[in-house]
């Protein structure tokens, strides 16, 4: 199963509360990517949050991946989960017109 997760900053915090876990941080997401489980990383452009593309089991599997990051763990981000399926649209271009 294909999910976006989109990170969420808690708020109240300062870009200073995260530097003495973003090099943890950057190796956690580098075994995700080794583990085939990271299929795409971002940061949103307008926000400069992470914008993941994970392959798991279920949303719940990758909430439990996501889970052990050192910045989830250090209570500093959250994620937004948003699972995918495949776009099935192209089967309108070939139903019968009376239907």
């Amino acid at each position: 199963m294909k999910i976006i997760a989109l990170e969420v900053e808690k708020e109240g915090l300062a870009k200073t509360d995260f530097g003495a876990y973003l090099k943890q941080e950057a190796a956690a997401v580098w075994n995700l990517q080794q583990r085939n489980i990271l299929r795409e990383i971002y940061f949103n452009q307008n926000t400069h949050t992470a914008v993941l593309v994970l392959e798991t089991n279920s949303t719940r599997q990758a909430l439990e991946i996501l889970n052990e990051l050192p910045l989830v763990q250090a209570g500093l981000i959250d994620f937004e989960l948003i699972p995918l399926v495949p776009y099935d649209g192209f089967s309108r271009l070939f139903k019968n017109r009376e239907e």
